[in-house]
């Protein structure tokens, strides 16, 4: 898909899931990755195994993101794997789930949800700027959510329409320095974790029905578009959300 070898990445929440499928595939490409994890580090130990067992190279790093002092901590650990290194690619991906549709929603996990998708990326950005090379990648990943109106979702939703805004206008003040700032939004994908959220009674069946590629997606449907974003193929690529859903919710399947 693109050689990466010989740069750098930072991939936040890549202990499972989705983050662990993109961290996987940078490192496969030739990156070598920086995976981040909260409270998982057994989950970031596992993804640094596979990816040193299939001939990468990866460090953990650790950092519960949403509170005090948590970009401090996250980029002691980054710079110390860097070692004087630029970074090449960084790769927001951590964020906490949905909390539930209004009226559900305590202000405790209200300001907890912005803080961990809105705030944390934003302030890891900005920490990240003076690492970043001339013609380096930023990529965050929002969530098909913010197209669609779903009454449970409102508050993630609120977050991710955020950090969507945060990459058109990031992407017009960097492109002089040639870095691209792209967002990736995911529909629903089921990962080894959230895997028992698809078994409620017909919930795999009506998500696939309203998908124009009539599947669920996997992890690396998702990690695949990221890796792409980071290669050379798509440096005339900036400012954009591009939408990694399958056509969930497109319209009426005739």
């Amino acid at each position: 898909m693109g050689d990466l070898t010989g740069r750098t990445a930072l991939v936040t929440g890549a202990s499972r899931g989705i983050g662990q499928a993109i961290a996987t595939r940078l490192a496969a490409q030739g990156a070598e990755v920086i995976v981040h994890f909260g409270t998982d580090k057994e989950g970031a130990v596992a993804t640094v195994d596979a990816i040193e067992r299939s001939g990468g190279t990866a460090l953990a790093v650790g950092a519960v993101l949403g509170v005090d002092g948590d970009v401090e901590t996250l980029f002691a650990g980054v710079e110390a794997g860097l070692a004087g290194r630029p970074l090449d690619i960084l790769v927001n991906n951590a964020a906490a789930g949905p909390a539930g549709p209004i009226g559900a929603t305590t202000r405790t996990q209200f300001d907890h949800l912005f803080a961990v998708n809105v705030r944390a990326p934003y302030f890891i950005v900005e920490r990240a700027l003076p690492l970043l090379r001339d013609g380096g990648r930023i990529i965050t990943i929002s969530s098909a959510a913010t197209r669609m109106a779903n009454a449970t979702q409102t508050s993630f939703a609120m977050t991710k329409g955020a950090v969507e805004t945060m990459t058109m206008t990031l992407a017009n003040q960097l492109g002089v320095r040639g870095i691209t700032v792209n967002a990736v939004a995911p529909g629903a994908t089921r990962t080894a974790t959230n895997g028992a959220l698809f078994e409620a009674p017909g919930l795999a069946e009506f998500i696939t029905g309203a998908t124009a590629l009539d599947r669920l997606g996997g992890p690396d449907d998702v990690a695949e578009v990221v890796a792409f974003l980071a290669t050379d193929a798509a440096r005339w690529i900036t400012g954009q959300v591009i939408d990694a859903s399958g056509g969930l919710f497109l319209g009426p399947r005739a």
